[in-house]
């Protein structure tokens, strides 16, 4: 059963609108996509009581879009204003057979937006995915959107906010800044990642009445709660003990950054893994005691990697890169153990060849956790670079390094080495203060020794890591201040409540004579 939404790039839903115009009897996309959008407009901006519209049409198929809402609204006896950025000349046959409709409604055209016009709402429908990233907006753009921006009004944006990039959530100079985004035919890249994640507002799928999956099965996914528990741990048995559960072992710690390697264990400890290891790496005083959580076994960095049945092995948190960290990576690198790698230990593969060379080599599952700083040093390009392309540098980093990666950040991307990827839509920036990506490390090195595949590790660590912060956003009444800290007991919470929850039936029945016994707890027959 797929429960994910799915998610397509620019190119695959071209070739799906290619693929629907070459039926036999080919639907009017453009009409649908506008009508959809009109209906929206008329039940969610205008049901207050407003009724005059602006509306901004561009040079592409999207101002045909934005020019069949406008017609629809003007035919419900709306007050529309249309704002033309194009040349009628040039419009393709579907966006000219619009502007002529609307003009035959009785609309017209602006060229600028009217400076002592009023609207309740206003419409998007400049550039949407045919945005050309490379070239500039120019200033004409940058103004209008700015002018936009300025109103102050709920906006709908067809497709994509103006100035979005549909592929990467990269902002190209200026952006729509929409309360609402209806999306046709399916979710694009850049609604759910880096900028998307400010412009887009609230997203309305419409699918234009296609069969998209059967069209083009989706490579791509939007995770759920749905599908999260579809990959949960299963129950616990009553005849169980610590073994049952895992042994993880975290390597990092050095002097001045033990709280990293703390917080990691504490939260592989919080998500039910049975024995914790810590391998750190500052010179600590005997005896060596988290005495927050005493739980947790404390040994020596060269002792943790001797140690016999561990199930995984975390190693990064607080590492440091020092000549001695180098070493113990290396030596993490040619177990047969599941590793996560997070913080130092990327950093040290980035810096030398030959332990992005053994990570290569390796048989055994690895998960990648970089943040857009580590993975720009991983792919030698810069921080900016990463984050103008995010999709394709998570699945990049997934293929070169033949390792599972999540790309940490607004709208987290999972990438997979045979390029499937799933957008993480939890998290709020709550979790933009030291120690959360530790946190995460243990969250996933719990799940993993808990024999969760890789991939069910890595999906259910990401959408529960930012779906615990959710829940302290409510709980704090905003996300200033978060801690690290807080998220543990947060995403335990959570855990227990999905796997069990309705899943605990009475365990005893009493069946006897007589009359029932208000006051038992155990019904009884007469």
């Amino acid at each position: 059963m797929n429960t994910l939404l799915p998610v397509y790039t620019t190119a695959e839903i071209r070739a799906i609108e290619s693929q629907a115009l070459a039926a036999p009897h080919p639907p009017g996309l453009m009409e649908k996509a506008g009508l959809a959008a009109a209906e929206i407009v008329q039940s969610r901006l205008l049901n207050a009581g407003g009724n005059r519209v602006l509306v901004l049409a561009g040079p592409g198929n999207n101002g045909g879009d934005a020019l069949v809402v406008a017609r629809h609204l003007l035919t419900w006896k709306r007050q529309v204003t249309v704002v033309f950025t194009g040349e009628a000349e040039r419009l393709s046959a579907d966006a000219k057979q619009a502007f002529d409709r609307w003009q035959l409604a009785g609309g017209c055209i602006e060229q600028t937006i009217p400076t002592h016009g009023q609207w309740d709402c206003v419409i998007d429908g400049l550039f949407g995915i045919g945005l050309d990233e490379t070239r500039p907006l120019g200033e004409k753009y940058r103004q209008l959107i700015g002018q936009v921006n300025q109103l102050n009004l709920p906006i709908l944006a067809l497709d994509i906010p103006s100035g979005l990039a549909s592929d990467s959530g990269h902002v190209h100079e200026a952006a729509i800044q929409a309360t609402l985004t209806t999306t046709f035919i399916a979710l694009k890249p850049g609604l759910l990642t880096h900028d998307g994640c400010d412009h887009c507002g609230e997203i309305v799928i419409c699918d234009l009445g296609l069969e998209v999956a059967a069209m083009l099965p989706a490579r791509n996914g939007l995770l759920n709660e749905a599908e999260i528990a579809l990959r949960l741990p299963r129950p616990r048995p009553a005849n169980s003990h610590k073994g049952t559960y895992g042994r993880v072992g975290i390597l990092g710690g050095a002097s001045g950054m033990v709280g990293a390697a703390l917080l990691a264990g504490r939260a592989a400890l919080g998500l039910g893994a049975g024995r914790v290891y810590l391998g750190l790496l500052a010179d600590l005083a005997s005896p060596a005691i988290d005495p927050t959580q005493p739980e947790l076994m404390l040994r020596a960095p060269r002792d943790l990697l001797k140690q016999e049945n561990l199930d995984c092995l975390v190693i990064g948190p607080g590492l440091g890169t020092q000549i001695t960290a180098c070493s113990y990576l290396e030596q993490a690198l040619q177990t047969r153990l599941p590793l996560v790698l997070d913080a130092d230990a990327l950093n040290l593969i980035a810096n030398y060849t030959e332990l992005g060379v053994a990570l290569q080599k390796r048989q055994a599952p690895v998960i990648l956790t970089p943040h857009p700083a580590e993975a720009g040093r991983l792919l030698n390009l810069s921080t900016i670079e990463v984050q103008r392309h995010r999709f394709d540098a998570a699945r990049n980093l997934a293929k070169h390094f033949n390792c599972l990666v999540v790309l940490k950040g607004a709208g987290s991307i999972c990438a997979q080495p045979d390029g499937h990827c799933y957008f993480n839509p939890t998290g709020n920036p709550g979790l933009s203060t030291a120690g959360t990506g530790d946190v995460l490390s243990g969250l996933l090195g719990a799940l993993l020794a808990q024999d969760l595949s890789p991939e069910n590790a890595l999906l259910v660590a990401v959408y529960l890591h930012g779906a615990a912060a959710d829940t302290l956003l409510h709980v704090l009444h905003g996300p200033v201040g978060m801690t690290a800290s807080e998220i543990i007991p947060a995403a335990r919470n959570l855990l227990n409540r999905w796997i069990y929850q309705g899943s605990a039936p009475a365990r005893y029945t009493r069946f006897g004579c007589g009359s029932q016994n208000e006051t038992s707890p155990f019904p009884t027959c007469a």
